[in-house]
């Protein structure tokens, strides 16, 4: 019996939510090869992370294949245990107020739908034969403003969200016969970084459970999306936000 252990591609892992699933999956013995924009950061605690860490720009459609090529080239075995498409970008008007419809220009939709949507498409593509090998798993990071209009979130990231949620289901659709499964999860309001002014307020007004979401909550369901206990969970959206939805 092999023991290698499993191996994750986990995009946008450099803060907040990816970073805290990058943290439980090293320490549940998983390789995670982790993109970001960011070079690897020495605060990292995991020991194989600055050879396991791809600084790619998802934003730069164009030079995409040559970074699956690399993390194809990183699974000397052809296989691929989970890829975990967290990366995504929020643009925010100077004062970090949303930007709405009126607000958006063609360059706003353009970058966001082509991290938040399009390299989603595209790195599953190009990374489906060494999930297949490995009959794994796809998780997706839809949003809760992809299904109601947020007051923080602007209208090209809801757009970008509520299409990937789509995506979602046509990739279970298309995948499941190569083994494959695909799912999403919609956090709410999550306690990260990179939260805008006044969103913790928000929570406590507007979440039933009256406060944030932590990383390491939103870590655990993507943990257990990529496991053997929900290996039938298939084109499935999870809400992470302390019934914010209802």
């Amino acid at each position: 019996m092999s023991t290698s252990p499993k191996i994750m591609v986990l995009t946008g892992a450099s803060r907040g939510i990816g970073h805290a699933t990058a943290r439980l999956f090293s320490a549940s013995g998983w390789r995670v090869i982790t993109v970001s924009r960011q070079a690897f950061s020495p605060k990292c605690p995991w020991a194989a992370g600055p050879q396991d860490h791809l600084q790619l720009d998802l934003g730069d459609i164009a030079g995409l294949d040559r970074g699956i090529a690399e993390m194809r080239s990183r699974l000397p075995a052809g296989r691929l245990d989970a890829l975990v498409n967290n990366a995504a970008i929020s643009p925010k008007g100077p004062q970090g107020e949303r930007l709405g419809v009126m607000d958006s220009d063609a360059h706003t939709w353009q970058a966001v739908f082509n991290v938040n949507l399009f390299s989603v498409a595209l790195l599953a593509k190009g990374l489906l034969e060494e999930l297949s090998a490995a009959n794994g798993s796809i998780v997706n990071v839809t949003s809760i403003a992809g299904t109601r209009v947020h007051p923080y979130a602007g209208a090209a990231y809801a757009a970008s969200k509520a299409a990937l949620g789509t995506l979602t289901r046509e990739m279970a659709a298309e995948f499941a016969p190569r083994g494959v499964r695909v799912n999403a999860i919609s956090p709410g309001e999550i306690d990260t970084a990179i939260l805008s002014p006044g969103t913790a307020a928000f929570a406590d007004r507007e979440v039933p459970m009256r406060r944030l979401g932590r990383p390491d909550e939103v870590a655990s369901v993507i943990h257990f999306l990529c496991g053997d206990a929900a290996s039938y969970v298939n084109g499935a959206e999870l809400h992470i936000n302390g019934g914010q939805h209802v």
